[in-house]
């Protein structure tokens, strides 16, 4: 999965079908048309040093 961050925006390009399965899965859970939309809350913390996982939260407004 490429990642690339310009300013406040975040976007995600799939590499493989896997990773467009993991992504609409993402996407219908994060967005939600009737309610609200959702937020990623870090968890932790990310240092690549350590280890090449960063985790988050999914949380409502």
């Amino acid at each position: 999965m490429k990642i690339k961050v310009e300013k406040n925006v975040v976007e995600f390009v799939p590499e493989n079908t896997q990773e467009t399965g993991d992504l609409e899965k993402l996407w219908n859970i994060m967005v939600d048309c009737v309610k609200f939309n959702k937020k990623l809350v870090p968890i932790g913390e990310f240092v690549p040093q350590k280890s090449n996982l960063a985790r988050f939260a999914i949380e409502d407004k």
